[in-house]
């Protein structure tokens, strides 16, 4: 695929023209409309700053959550535009949908409203989107590039990811290069011992990464609410914990692999609350009524162990309810394991999503790993080896 170094560095560069930018701007809000994360934005920057540095006039679509019925105020991106040009250090302007671009001049910075305020962006109905793909590329001028730089997003066939990349001369931002380079090494041959952190809250939201994964690597270590529906199929009590029983039959296969470690104790609460009465139990001695929502402190020093013995990790998901204070030490606990790990020389990936955000609210340095994956689910869909319509688009291959 053809880089934005390409772009920048082919003939007379992108002095003076247009290039549409697809970056990833889909950030939480609290409920005054203030910007609580902003680290998609931040990683959004390079892409934007070095077509701007370079004399282009940069367009950048993006979305903010799931619009029902057209514009919502609630999800409009102006908190967005305002932070991105505090980090870029100039203005950047919002503009509506339909509406034509304001005049600018090279190096100038411009946010189109929330791309998903127009149905058309998420149809599944290839013309509706192919409709909405033509107004894009007609806004920004048939000879402007394109350049696709939100990894959290190209595994979704959209308009302004997937059609309108075959409209326009399409390029894949450094964001995008670097997170496919990434994955691409853990999906290679990654230097062992290689072990995999899954947490969340569901076994069946990961059951395709963990079957793809599993062959490969020599550790599997699950917290999270998924780890329940796993000390289900051991045969153990989980009181009221999160558990899909549907799931236990295929848990309990996977565990013949041998490779996968569950906790040996966990934080219960009597209620989903930051002021819960809590305990910490063994799995053996989970009781009902009460909710396992954290791995407990035994747990934290075995991943650990596992971890530090690795020389490849990839983390995806919490270990607990993180946002509760009561329920955030396993969590901060395996982080910064995996941040020891790396200061040893170990390659760590944290694959997006609420790791992504627990990392930063919890306050342990991002350097503190090799790299921080800006897309959850798309990191997960690579992890399975499913192609991404926005990858595929950039290659050729769509």
């Amino acid at each position: 695929m053809r880089t934005l170094d390409d772009l920048l560095n082919e003939g007379e560069g992108v002095q003076g023209r247009t290039v549409l930018v697809r970056s990833d701007l889909n950030v939480p809000l609290d409920d005054d409309r203030n910007i609580t994360d902003d680290g998609r934005i931040r990683a959004s920057v390079p892409t934007i700053s070095a077509l701007s540095g370079a004399g282009a006039l940069v367009v950048v679509t993006a979305h903010l959550g799931r619009p029902k019925n057209g514009p919502d105020e609630k999800l409009s991106l102006a908190p967005v535009a305002d932070r991105l040009g505090e980090l870029l250090g100039a203005p950047v302007r919002l503009v509506e949908l339909g509406k034509p671009l304001p005049s600018m001049a090279a190096g100038d910075v411009v946010l189109l409203e929330n791309i998903r305020f127009d149905a058309r962006e998420t149809a599944k109905d290839d013309a509706e989107r192919a409709a909405f793909a033509d107004e894009l590329a007609a806004l920004v001028g048939d000879d402007a590039a394109f350049v696709s730089d939100g990894f959290g997003v190209v595994h979704r066939k959209q308009a302004s990811v997937y059609d309108v990349a075959q409209r326009l001369d399409p390029y894949a931002g450094g964001l995008v290069l670097s997170e496919v380079e990434v994955l691409r090494t853990l999906t290679g041959d990654p230097e062992r011992p290689y072990a995999v952190v899954l947490g969340g809250s569901k076994v069946s939201d990961k059951l395709a990464v963990i079957e793809a994964l599993l062959p490969g690597v020599d550790t599997l270590l699950v917290g999270g609410g998924m780890c329940f529906t796993f000390l289900a199929a051991q045969g153990h009590g989980v009181g009221s914990s999160l558990l899909e029983a549907d799931q236990v039959g295929t848990c309990r296969t996977l565990l013949e692999s041998g490779k996968i470690v569950l906790p040996s104790d966990v934080v219960v609460a009597d209620a989903f609350s930051a002021d819960a009465t809590t305990r910490t139990v063994p799995v053996t001695g989970i009781e009902d009524g009460w909710l396992g929502l954290d791995i407990g402190p035994e747990s934290v020093a075995a991943f650990a162990d596992r971890i530090g013995a690795a020389r490849t990790i990839f983390w995806n998901g919490p270990m607990g309810v993180f946002e509760l204070a009561p329920f955030a030490d396993g969590t901060r606990g395996v982080a910064q394991a995996i941040a020891d790990a790396t200061a040893g020389g170990a390659f760590s990936v944290v694959g997006g999503g609420d790791s992504a955000a627990a990392v930063r609210a919890l306050g342990i340095p991002e350097d503190g790993f090799s790299h921080i994956s800006t897309g959850g689910g798309a990191s997960l869909e690579f992890l399975e080896g499913a192609t991404l319509p926005g990858v595929a688009v950039l290659e050729g291959d769509a």
